[in-house]
């Protein structure tokens, strides 16, 4: 099925995978997105429900919401949960209200248990405790995904939730002290290079693992499972979402080489094993999306590649602008 006619709502469009999942549509033909402007509250319910109701959209592509790392969950749980809660239900029921055809949401790998053996499989979710630092956050994404999946059982609605391995790329939050692992890298061996420093410091042993998703290959595989899965495929193998991801487990040591190479910092990288590694393994199942017909296609010297290229790029801009240029 090819649905490039279709009318597409991009909800979170400003965002960063929202950018990169738009440029990715329109680079493939899709030319019917609509998105509200950048000050759109989907807080606000009969707003939200307005809008839908007036552009009609076909179909749902669910990316807006309140993220952040541990330390920003750890300083506005509420945010994380009711925020979020608000926005993705009132988008999802005004949907289902509105007749759309078919919604997606995008959810994280921090709905798994803390304890759940690694890579996660589908069939984990709510078999055990989850990580503190995350739980509000967690929280929202697992009852969005069970009301989509509700919304399934009761009304035959296609609406259903992917759930993400750690994302990275282009238009990511770069220079925040609460950056994910691949920007704050890459913010850290920039300004060490810059300095001249010899060294760089990371926390713990460096052998914690990441299975790290490029985000131009989440708006590949957002593409595909919009063309060709149907809600039914999922919920009738007895699970809630489906996963999407590398399958590939990289070390936050050899991270850390390949994004020291990629901005050619020639120092030495340190790691301060009296700081904590934090969760030893993290990485999501693939092996359902692979049968389906997809998987990830971008190694992680390429993404860093791409990556690096656009921090940079985005440094040389902000560097012009101060300067009067345009």
């Amino acid at each position: 099925m090819n649905l490039q006619n279709k009318k597409i709502f991009l909800a979170g469009e400003q965002g960063f995978v929202g950018q990169n999942v738009r440029n990715h549509f329109l680079k493939k033909g899709y030319k019917n997105l609509v998105s509200p402007s950048s000050e759109f509250d989907f807080r606000n319910q009969p707003l939200t429900e307005k809008f839908i109701k007036e552009t009609k959209p076909e179909i749902i592509i669910l990316a807006a919401g309140r993220v952040g790392g541990i330390l920003a969950n750890k300083k506005y749980p509420a945010h994380f949960l009711y925020d979020n809660i608000l926005m993705w239900f009132n988008i999802i029921n005004a949907a289902s209200e509105s007749g759309v055809q078919k919604l997606i949401f995008l959810g994280s790998a921090a709905v798994y248990p803390k304890e759940a053996p690694v890579p996660f499989k589908e069939e984990y979710l709510l078999t055990g405790e989850l990580d503190k630092n995350t739980e509000p956050y967690a929280l929202a994404k697992i009852s969005t995904a069970k009301l989509c999946e509700a919304l399934y059982v009761s009304k035959n609605l296609n609406y259903f939730s992917l759930t993400l391995a750690n994302l990275y790329g282009p238009f990511d939050h770069f220079d925040t002290e609460d950056s994910h692992v691949i920007p704050a890298l890459i913010s850290k061996f920039y300004k060490a290079k810059k300095m001249g420093l010899k060294a760089v410091e990371l926390w713990g042993s460096g052998r914690p693992t990441r299975d790290l998703l490029f985000v131009e290959d989440l708006a590949d595989a957002i593409e595909f499972v919009m063309n060709n899965i149907e809600a039914k495929m999922i919920y009738s193998q007895g699970i809630s979402h489906l996963n999407i991801g590398t399958g590939v487990e990289n070390t936050i040591k050899e991270i850390a080489v390949s994004v020291g190479k990629a901005l050619g910092y020639k120092g030495e990288i340190k790691f301060d094993k009296s700081k904590p590694d934090g969760t030893m393994r993290k990485s999501v199942d693939t092996s359902r999306i692979k049968k389906f017909g997809w998987k990830a296609k971008t190694s992680l010297e390429e993404g860093l590649r791409k990556t690096v290229e656009y921090y940079l790029s985005s440094k040389s801009l902000k560097a012009n602008l101060a300067k009067g240029g345009r």
